[in-house]
Formats: structure tokens, C-alpha cells, sequence
């Protein structure tokens, strides 16, 4: 639910020009989010139009209008939300319009000029096309504004120099929705309109949506008004091209540079649909960013420098832009930075970089101040040109002013002599009265004006007389446009209703009363012994020299002005003045004394020191202070100083009286401000020192914290402990004083333990002071896992992990028992320090060991930790090694050799121990040598039988002993070596494809003691243009015969064969004649079983005409019609054994003999097939009637045109059957 404040109906009504606010209080849990909304348009959230706030300390949500309009009246409605439902209040706001209203006025200016604004947007030629000239600023503001976001209108505002807000908004929103209108007729949707962005390929895009009514819609792009051509297409042609990718329209700018800078618009057909303002900052690379290769965990740094100065930079790597990361957040490494190596970019030379810096910098700065001293020149020129038009424009005046001047001379005296008679009339309106003291001349009061035109000025006079009251002017209504030369030295006239101002009051001597001013005047000054006299209505003062402007405190406006002009100046309004100025004079004016430097408005807190202070021209001057009106002075707690031409009032020790609004004033000139006073809350330095010092206490105990304040009520305090706000409840308890506040926390337990924090807030400011609490209790037991350092035959070595909560305490011991494995008891170790390691040297080799940890503190011991079982001295045996090798095999010996193994249990290798076994048995026998074990790294067995199978296999010895035995080898003949075996016998190619070649030979003969048997054979491969061999299998074949595949279509290859056995490899045998990657020639022929000779098509249809054949190598195949190449309409498609002809719509004129013809190295075939396409039968030629004898008509006509046809076809069709048959013979 939320609650209005200040409204308290449904409908609101505020005053145009004054602030209008809506306040709601809304309560739910949880906390409701608050939205406002009006009826007719959106609400514009600026701190000129419409501001929403949200107060804490009351739980108000507001939303004031500073100055509200007549726009401004709407209906409001406020939202309140949250999971369990939804609130909504409406409140209806109506505007009363008082008094003159500037705004209003201008109104009508306004709409006059938008209107010739939009004209001036909408000059355009018949075309469509906009006028071939520069736009004016003001028209590419409003240009940029129609189409830019919202929260950019104040950016745009200040950088163009528009500073009424709400007047500019007005004047959008019209042309906004006249530019609607006028995009509605040619465009049925638009949307996302993306402003101009520079992409990484140096060029520049602009992106909208839009769906054009009629898609033949001329579409423009212009520059800064002018129109630029561009491609549809995106190529090098055109600097600007045009992409459209479905309803998405894309124009890309290339090749930056600064003369792309500009505001650029999209038309379509005569309308302006999104405008955008490019900006290309002035500035390069005076320095690139090199490539760096650092290592991984490496810092790499790169740097460049450019030529000006630069608001944002962005990087990027790897096409998306960098952010700055925090890497290490943890809060107990703040401030430090670890231990890392840093790779810098190209040289790692900063000196360089920053004597380059500091060259660019410096001609920056130079071209800088060139460009001010031309700005600066400029200006003078401008300047000098101005002074002498207005010199020129002084005179002329000044010379019609004479001339006015000497054409009302009579008039002038005239009414110089009726004023001197009123002021006369006027002194006679008060006489004088004798004081006490003694004989006194009476003080003159002056009189009632004739006219209204000006009363006498009382004064008053002698030595013990009594003052005269000042005269009092009233009247008719005086306005004379002719009165401009005339001058006064005591007043200025006042075109006024009620007549004008009148006299001041006369200063009296001894005993005597003072005068009464008259309107605007001031009240007579009593005498020593006197009175003073009443204070009047005081007239204007007038200087001999110009007065400087008072110090205005907040704002105002025009209706504002004119009700308090309305009230100053009576029943009727008063009107302007019209200075009367001697233009002789002002050439010998005094400009007095002014300010260099006004009084600025101050915040001050209680109790703290306060200063105001201004600066004069003048250090003569002496001037008064006032507060509030009332002239003060130093005094206690105010101390008023003068050092040279400053003037400072200083207040020690502020308190709520002091604020108000103080004014200094000096020799009639003024200036003004405001010290505000202010109460936030806020810690003694003493109490929030203590404060500050850590509380510790013993678990189960209690805590208190307290801690004194100052600050104006009211007050909201809050505790937090670990960031969690605390309130009352069974062990937490919060008392508040008078300028007091305490937390108790009872029945603490470790976990309690954390940072402490007390809030306080008013509506100054708010203020946080933080403390620690520590809870002291047991620790909790060390933390494993084991860290076992050393487990010998003689020593036990270990480390374990602190525990993880000391209990707030330091660790004075370790406690530590030991168990031998198999026995009950426990040996108490003793304690052994703070250090998390001990070392155990009372051991026994091969035992195994347990040992209980706890933790000893001031607060007590933990519980233990009970470790796993160690053992001392275990032994660790090396890993099995790889598979011996064979190294050379005869029938009397075996050489072989062995590698270490990867795991050698912590200590060298001593040997290795050899097993070996016969192929087919199970049972290993060992292989020992003289010396026991095998200590080389080689070994020849000699213990074996010529002709058998042996395998072999090895253990590795350390100090614990042998190993695992590794795997066994590979099977190996104890016999003498082989002879490589002899060349393959009738190798050759028996088949080829474009791709494949199958080969076949006959194994090598076996000649003994020469030449030995083949066991396998690899094949070998060259291209012709190659000198370098490939071989095709990677393994020997035993098979003999090879197909290889891969093979490039009529390639020449060279082919061998290598057999090879245990002996090695053989000599190679090649192939007589290179080889070519193709079947074996074939003469063409068709191979359809039957063909087709003859075809008859409909005109309209299609014919397709398929036939198949063989050839080797690849044929070349033609097709003829009746003799001569078919044309282009007929489409021909060839396959590897097949050809099809098709006709796709057929005609008379494709009627004919269709020959194919297929050719190859070897020979050629043909074959021909007859098409017939029908339809119906032209009409013959025009009919003609001769009367050759009398009575008797002959009819004669032209025959059809397929008459003709047929007859010919039939000709053709005899010829051709004529000479197929002469070939047949």
C-alpha cells in the first residue's frame, strides 16, 4: 500500500512555474521496487524537468518537479511490486496558469521557429533529392537531436551551447512527430537505428531496419547536407557502399581519414530517416605496439604512443575488447605483488618511448598555442572592427540626441519651471516645530505633488529643533515620452500610479526627533537626547558611479518577478524605469569600489569552524557585515578580520544559531551567501579510538561495545557483525542513550568470532566505525594429510598441517604418541615445540609405526589426530626394465642388449639378472655369467643349440634386490646369418585404371652360400619427373603380388621390387618401359544393345536422346546435326562411358539427322539417330483469282511454308539413306 503526502484527493493542482511533488510511503515484504508513470508520454527523469527520490530515514519515495508546466499536467500513476503481488495509486495533476508568463509569450515564437526550421529541413529538388549546399549549425543540431537517444539530449545540449532544456524538448517532440508522418508514407517499419561505428578493418558502418512501402524507393546518403554517391556493391570502386542483407540496410565508409568527419544522413525517397554524427579525433601512432613472446605465467607489457592526447583508448586482443582484471582478490594479499618476470614489447627501451612522448607532447602543445595565438588574433581583429562600428553608431546617436534635444529646448524649460513650482508647493506642506533644547530652525518636509510628479525632500536642521516629517508623494499618473533629457541630482523619476518617491528624513541636532522619510526614504536620525524618526518607504539611491549587481540566491522566473513587482508597487503595476542619463557626465564617472571576488555559500557542521571571506578592489575600503539583515560585529565567538583587500568573518565554533543568510556590504556595493549549518553524525576522536581496539573474550563469556555520538536527531543506528545487520533477540541485546549506543552479545562462541560495525544516519550524512571481536576457545586438531619426508632403516621423518582454527590462540606445543605396530600401548613422544615436524630416530628396521598429534594452547589441548601406518626402512625395488634387444644372433652365441629401467626404487642400478626359454616350452631358465649378475648395459648368451628358437628377458638389481622381470623379447634363431636374397623374376604390370596399377613377379631363386630365400618384398614407385623413390608397403608382403592405388590419371610412373629376408634386403628389379595410369587401350564401340535410329517429338516437348560406349584412353565425342555442329540450344552431357543429347523444348526447325561421333589414339565409331518434331501445318500464302477467259476464275495460292519443309526433308532423308548405304558396300 503506499500513502500520498500533500494530496489529499484524487486530483492535484499546482502553479505554473513552482515545484509540485508527489510522496508515497510504501511498506511489503519483501521491499516493493517503485516505478512512476504518466498517461500521455513518458516522464523525462532531469534535474531541471523531473527528479525521483527515495529518503531512508522516512521511507519516502518522491517525485518533485522543480519549476512544473503546463505540459507537465497528465495523470500519474505509482507502481509498487514484489513477489506476492502488485500496488497502484493514481493521482491527476492540473496546472493553474498565474499572472504574465514569458514562456507562454514566446510560445508562439517557437512554434514560428520550428516551423521555419522544418522548412529549411524540408528544401529539397523535384527529385527528391535535398539542395546542393552546407547545412546551417542550427539545422545539423536539431538533425543530430531527431535521431539520438535520450540519455544523449544533455550531452548534445551542452556541447552545442542550447541551455533551455524544456523549451528544446518541446520543440522535438513536435518535430519528431512531423517527421513520423512524413517516414509513414514511404517506410512501414523502422527500427534499430545504430549510430556510425568503426570497425577493425579501418572502415566505418551505419546499420537500420526498415521496411520500405515501395521497395523501388530511391535511397540517399549526404554528408553534412550534400549528397555522396555509392555502390550497392561492395568493392573498391566507390569510398561509400550500400549492403542490404533482407530488411537490414548497411552503409560501409572506407579508408578513414578526418575529412570523413561529419554529420551523416539517410533519406528515402523525400524524407529524412536517421541522421548521425561522425567524430575522427586528430591524432595517430607516433609509436606501434610490437610483438612480444613471453612465457606462460609471464607479465607481457605493451605500449605505444600517439601523437595527441586521447579521452578513451580501448585494446583489444583477439577481436574483443580487454577489461581491466583484478587477479588475485584475496583480501590478505592486498597491497602486496607477487614474485612474477615481465616480458616489455619490441626493445624493452622506456627511455625512448618517453623521450617520444615528450616530442609529441611538446609539438602538440606548440601546435596548440599556434592555433590560440590565431584564435587570439582573430578575436583582436573582430574586436577592432566592432569598436569602430560602434563608435560609428555612438555618434550617430549622440547626434540625434542633439538634434531631439535642441527641438525641445522650449519644452524643457517649461517644464523645468512647472517642477520648480511643485517642489515649492511641496516645502510648504510641513512646518517646524521649536525642540526643547533650545531654538532650532524647523526641518522642511516636502509637500504633496501638484501631479504626482515628485515630492520635497525633508531635512532637518539646527541645533535643538525637532525634525520635520518627510513629505509624502501622490497623484496622477505621469507618462511623458519627452521627459528622456530631463536630470535630477537627488533622484530618478518613477512612472508610477501612486505618484513618486519621496524625500528622505532629515538628520536633527541635540533633543531633537528625526524626520519621517518618505516612500522609499530613510527615518530621520534623532539627535543626542532624541529620538529617531519613523522609517519611511525609502527611494532609490543614485551613485555618481555604476553599482555593481547584488548576489542573487536562488532561482527564479517570470511569473515570479512580475507578482513581486505586482505587490512592491501598490494597487497597479509598476512600470520600468527610464534612466535619465547625462551622456557629458558619463565620460567623468567614478567606477568606485567593486568586487574581485563575491562571498560563496558555505556548509558548516556543528561545533567545527565556519569562514567567509571576499576580496575588493580597493584596500581603503571598509565595510560592514551583516546577518540576516542586522549588522554584526566581533564578538566571542565571531571574529571579523580585514588583511589587505580581503575581508573575512570567521565563527569558531558554529552552532544552529548561526546559520542564515550573511551579507557584506561596502561603499553601496553588496554581495551575498547563505551558511547553511549542519548536524551529521559523528565519533569523539577518542571514544572512536578506543573503539577501534579489539575485543577478546573466552567462549561463553560476554562482549560489549559501546561507543558515544553527536548529530541532530532523529538518528538511525544499526550494528552489523561480519556485514550481517544485528537486532535483538536472546543473546544479542542494543541499548541506546542520549548521545550513547552499546551492543552486548552474551553466550559468545568462537564462530562469533569477526568485525564489529556501528551505522549511524540522519538526513546530513552517515558515518561507520569498525571494531573486532575475538573468541577465544580450544583449537581443533592438526590437519592431515602426512607429509613423510624420510622412512629409513634408522630414521622416521614427517610433517603435517597446522590446524585450521588456532581457537584465536598461538600454538605453544605439539603433543605427540607413538605406537609400534602389534603392540597396545602408547609411548608419550613429550611435546615438541610449535613446529608441524618431527623426526623419529628411535626406530627399528622393517617396523611399522603410529603416531597420535593434538595441539597445546593457553585455552587448552584439541582433539588428536591419528596418523597412518609408517614403516622404517621399507624396501624399494626397481621396475621392470624393457624387452632385451637383438643385437646379433650365430649358431654358437646370442649378443644382446639391455636398458635401465624408468623406475629404479630411489638408488642405482647394480645389474641385471637374464632368463631365457625355447619356443613351444613354458619353463624359463637363467642365464648366469661368471661374475653372478649382469653388470653392462650389453650381453652375449652362449649357452645354445644351433638351429632353435630362444626368447630372452631381464630384471633389474638396486639395493633392495631384483626387480620384475621385463616382457619377454622377440623370438631369434641361434644360427650364422643369412645372404640377402637374389632379384625377383618375371616382374610385371598384368592390369591398369586411371588410379591403380597390379603388379605380380615370381620369388628369387635360392642359391646356397650365395643368394637365401625371400621372406617378404617391398614395392617402390617413382614418378617420371622424380629421381627419389617411394615406397608403397611400410611392412614387407610375403604375397607376390602388389596392387598399387593413388595413382594420378595418365601419369608415367617406374616400378621395382625388392625382396628381402633376415640378411637384409636384395637388389631391386624395375619394370623393362615406364608405366602410364590407364587401362589398356581399347577402340571405341557403343555398347547398348540396341540403339535407336529414328525419334518423333512434339514441337513444345523435350528429347533426350542417351547411348553408351567403351574407348580407352579417354575419347573425344561430337554430335552433328545433318553434318555440321548442333546448336547452342541443344545441351550435350559426357560421362566416363556414356553421352546424352537434349533438346529441352523442341521446335520444327530441330528436325534433322543427330550424328555422334566418339574418337580416340586407337580409332573412332559413329552413329546417327533421326529426329522428327511435328506440329500442326503452317496455312499457306494469301489466295489469288485471275478470269484468264471469261466466265472461267482461276484461284492460285502459295504453298505452306512446311509444305516446303517436308519436300526437302524428304530430299535430305533419300541423300542420307543413299550414302549409308554406299558405306555399308
Amino acid at each position: 500500500m503506499w500513502k500520498r503526502s500533500k494530496v489529499t484527493d484524487q486530483t492535484a493542482a499546482g502553479q505554473a512555474g513552482k515545484v509540485a511533488i508527489f510522496k508515497a510511503i510504501i511498506v511489503g515484504t519483501p521491499t516493493p521496487t517503485v516505478t512512476w508513470s504518466r498517461a500521455n508520454k513518458e516522464i523525462v527523469f532531469h534535474p531541471d524537468l523531473c527528479v525521483e527520490k527515495y529518503d531512508e530515514t522516512t521511507r519516502e519515495h518522491t517525485l518533485e518537479f522543480p519549476k512544473v508546466a503546463s505540459e507537465d499536467a497528465d495523470t500519474y500513476k505509482c507502481f509498487a511490486n514484489n513477489e506476492h503481488g502488485r500496488a497502484i495509486c493514481t493521482v491527476l495533476l492540473n496546472i493553474i496558469s498565474v499572472g504574465f508568463s514569458k514562456t507562454k509569450e514566446l510560445q508562439k515564437k517557437d512554434g514560428a521557429e520550428a516551423t521555419d526550421l522544418r522548412k529549411k529541413l524540408k528544401k529539397r529538388n523535384v527529385d527528391g533529392t535535398r539542395e546542393h549546399k552546407q547545412m546551417e549549425p542550427e539545422e545539423k543540431v536539431w538533425e543530430i537531436l531527431m535521431s539520438a537517444d535520450k540519455k544523449d539530449y544533455e550531452r548534445i545540449c551542452h556541447e552545442h551551447g542550447i541551455t533551455d532544456f524544456r523549451r528544446m524538448l518541446k520543440k522535438l517532440t513536435e518535430m519528431k512527430k512531423e517527421r513520423e508522418e512524413e517516414i509513414a508514407e514511404f517506410v512501414s517499419h523502422i527500427s534499430t537505428l545504430k549510430p556510425i561505428e568503426v570497425q577493425d578493418d579501418d572502415c566505418a558502418t551505419i546499420e537500420l531496419d526498415m521496411d520500405l512501402k515501395d521497395p523501388s524507393s530511391k535511397i540517399f546518403l549526404y554528408k553534412d547536407g550534400v549528397m555522396i554517391p555509392f555502390t550497392k556493391e561492395d568493392n573498391d570502386a566507390l569510398k561509400h557502399s550500400l549492403k542490404r542483407i533482407g530488411k537490414k540496410y548497411v552503409f560501409t565508409i572506407k579508408n578513414l581519414g578526418s575529412g570523413d568527419a561529419g554529420l551523416y544522413s539517410v533519406d528515402v525517397g523525400g524524407c529524412n530517416v536517421f541522421s548521425t554524427d561522425f567524430k575522427v579525433p586528430e591524432v595517430d601512432f607516433a609509436v606501434k605496439i610490437k610483438e612480444v613472446k613471453a612465457e606462460e605465467r609471464e607479465d607481457a607489457i605493451f605500449q605505444c604512443v600517439l601523437t595527441a592526447p586521447l579521452n578513451e583508448i580501448k585494446w583489444y586482443g583477439r577481436s574483443a575488447p580487454l577489461t581491466h582484471i583484478e587477479a588475485d582478490k584475496d583480501p590478505l594479499n592486498k597491497g602486496k605483488k607477487g614474485t612474477r618476470k615481465t616480458t616489455m614489447a619490441g626493445d624493452n627501451n622506456d627511455e625512448d618511448l618517453i623521450k617520444i612522448a615528450k616530442e609529441q607532447q611538446e609539438k602538440y602543445q606548440k601546435e596548440m598555442e599556434e592555433n590560440m595565438e590565431l584564435a587570439k588574433i582573430a578575436r583582436a581583429e573582430r574586436e577592432v572592427a566592432d569598436a569602430a562600428v560602434t563608435v560609428e553608431a555612438e555618434e550617430a546617436k549622440k547626434a540625434a540626441t542633439e538634434r531631439k534635444a535642441a527641438a525641445r529646448a522650449a519644452d524643457k524649460a517649461k517644464r523645468a519651471k512647472e517642477m520648480a513650482s511643485r517642489r515649492a508647493g511641496g516645502a510648504r506642506g510641513a512646518g517646524a516645530a521649536g525642540g526643547a533644547g533650545g531654538a532650532g530652525a524647523a526641518g522642511v518636509a516636502g509637500g504633496v505633488g501638484a501631479d504626482g510628479t515628485d515630492g520635497g525632500q525633508g531635512a532637518g536642521a539646527g541645533g535643538d529643533g525637532q525634525g520635520g516629517h518627510g513629505g509624502e508623494g501622490a497623484g496622477e499618473d505621469f507618462d511623458d515620452e519627452d521627459d528622456d533629457s530631463l536630470q535630477y541630482s537627488d533622484g530618478e523619476m518613477e512612472e508610477d500610479g501612486e505618484g513618486v518617491e519621496g524625500g528622505a528624513g532629515g538628520k536633527v541636532g541635540h533633543g531633537a526627533v528625526g524626520g519621517e522619510g518618505g516612500e522609499g526614504g530613510e527615518g530621520g536620525e534623532g539627535g543626542e537626547g532624541g529620538k529617531q524618526g519613523v522609517k519611511g518607504r525609502r527611494k532609490k539611491r543614485v551613485r555618481d558611479g555604476p553599482l555593481v549587481a547584488d548576489t542573487v540566491i536562488g532561482d527564479s522566473n517570470d511569473e515570479e518577478t512580475t507578482d513581486q513587482q505586482g505587490e512592491k508597487s501598490g494597487k497597479k503595476g509598476k512600470r520600468p524605469r527610464k534612466k535619465i542619463v547625462d551622456v557629458e557626465a558619463e565620460a567623468v564617472v567614478d567606477p568606485g569600489v567593486h568586487f574581485h571576488a563575491g562571498l560563496s555559500d558555505c556548509k558548516a557542521i556543528v561545533g567545527e569552524a565556519a569562514e567567509l571571506e571576499c576580496k575588493v578592489s580597493s584596500e581603503d575600503c571598509v565595510g560592514l557585515w551583516y546577518k540576516d539583515g542586522d549588522e554584526i560585529q566581533s564578538s566571542e565567538g565571531i571574529t571579523i578580520t580585514k588583511d589587505g583587500t580581503f575581508h573575512r568573518l570567521k565563527i569558531h565554533k558554529v552552532t544552529e544559531e548561526f546559520a542564515g543568510k550573511y551579507k557584506f556590504e561596502a561603499d553601496g556595493r553588496k554581495t551575498e551567501s547563505l551558511i547553511v549549518v549542519e548536524d551529521p553524525p559523528r565519533f569523539p576522536d577518542e571514544d572512536l579510538e578506543a573503539f577501534k581496539t579489539p575485543v577478546t573474550v573466552k567462549k561463553g563469556h560476554r562482549a560489549t561495545f559501546k561507543l558515544p555520538y553527536i548529530g541532530r536527531e532523529p538518528l538511525k543506528i544499526q550494528w552489523y557483525l561480519e556485514g550481517e545487520e544485528l537486532a535483538e533477540e536472546g543473546h544479542i541485546k542494543i541499548e541506546h542513550s542520549e548521545g550513547c549506543s552499546s551492543l552486548v552479545l552474551n553466550k559468545l562462541q568462537r564462530k562469533d568470532s569477526g568485525e564489529v560495525k556501528i551505522k549511524l544516519k540522519n538526513e546530513f550524512g552517515t558515518v561507520e566505525a569498525f571494531s573486532k571481536l575475538i573468541v577465544l576457545d580450544k583449537p581443533t586438531p592438526p590437519m592431515g594429510p602426512l607429509d613423510i619426508v624420510e622412512a629409513s632403516s634408522s630414521v622416521i621423518d614427517f610433517k603435517w598441517r597446522a590446524p585450521k582454527d588456532s581457537g584465536g590462540c598461538k600454538i605453544d606445543n605439539y603433543i605427540l604418541e607413538r605406537q609400534q605396530i602389534g603392540r597396545n600401548t602408547w609411548k608419550k613422544v613429550g611435546p615438541i615445540g610449535p613446529e608441524s615436524a618431527y623426526r623419529d630416530s628411535d626406530v627399528d628396521h622393517g617396523r611399522k609405526y603410529c603416531y597420535r598429534i593434538r595441539v597445546e594452547t593457553e585455552m587448552g589441548t584439541s582433539e588428536l589426530m591419528e596418523t597412518e601406518d609408517i614403516q622404517a626402512g621399507t624396501k624399494a625395488y626397481p621396475g621392470p626394465p624393457s624387452a632385451p634387444k637383438v643385437v646379433s644372433a650365430f649358431k654358437d652365441c646370442i649378443n644382446l642388449s639391455l636398458v635401465p629401467p624408468s623406475n629404479t626404487g630411489g638408488t642405482s642400478i647394480h645389474g641385471y639378472n637374464l632368463e631365457k626359454r625355447k619356443k613351444g616350452s613354458n619353463l624359463w631358465g637363467p642365464v648366469v655369467p661368471a661374475e653372478g649378475i649382469i653388470k653392462g648395459k650389453g650381453y652375449g648368451v652362449k649357452d645354445v643349440v644351433e638351429g632353435i628358437e630362444y626368447e630372452f628377458r631381464a630384471a633389474a638389481i638396486n639395493d633392495s634386490g631384483a626387480g620384475e622381470f621385463s616382457v619377454p623379447s622377440e623370438f631369434v634363431f641361434a644360427r650364422d646369418p643369412k645372404k640377402p636374397p637374389g632379384k625377383a623374376i618375371d616382374f610385371k604390370a598384368t592390369d591398369s585404371t586411371y588410379t591403380t596399377l597390379f603388379l605380380s613377379w615370381t620369388k628369387p631363386k635360392d642359391i646356397e652360400g650365395v643368394e637365401d630365400d625371400a621372406k617378404g618384398y617391398f614395392v617402390e614407385i617413382r614418378p617420371a619427373e622424380c629421381t627419389e623413390w617411394d615406397r608403397c608397403n611400410a611392412n614387407a608382403i610375403t604375397m607376390t603380388s602388389y596392387t598399387v592405388r593413388g595413382l594420378k590419371s595418365m601419369a608415367m610412373y617406374w616400378v621395382r621390387v625388392i625382396a628381402t629376408n633376415d640378411g637384409g634386403e636384395g637388389e631391386p628389379q624395375e619394370l623393362v618401359n615406364y608405366i602410364l595410369a590407364m587401362p589398356p587401350p581399347v577402340r571405341p564401340r557403343f555398347t547398348d544393345a540396341k540403339i535407336k535410329s529414328f525419334m518423333v517429338v512434339r514441337a513444345g516437348n523435350s528429347a533426350r536422346f542417351n547411348i553408351n560406349f567403351e574407348a580407352s584412353p579417354w575419347p573425344e565425342v561430337t554430335w552433328l546435326k545433318d553434318g555440321a555442329p548442333v546448336s547452342k540450344k541443344v545441351t550435350i552431357s559426357n560421362a566416363e562411358v556414356t553421352s546424352q543429347l537434349l533438346i529441352p523444348s523442341a521446335e520444327r526447325s530441330d528436325t534433322g539427322i543427330y550424328t555422334i561421333i566418339i574418337k580416340n589414339v586407337v580409332g573412332q565409331e559413329s552413329n546417327s539417330i533421326e529426329i522428327r518434331v511435328t506440329d500442326e501445318p503452317k496455312p499457306p500464302g494469301p489466295v489469288e483469282t485471275d478470269e484468264n477467259v471469261p466466265g472461267t476464275v482461276t484461284v492460285s495460292w502459295t504453298a505452306s511454308p512446311d509444305e516446303k519443309q517436308v519436300a526437302d526433308f524428304c530430299q535430305k532423308r533419300k541423300v542420307h539413306c543413299e550414302h549409308a548405304r554406299n558405306q555399308d558396300m
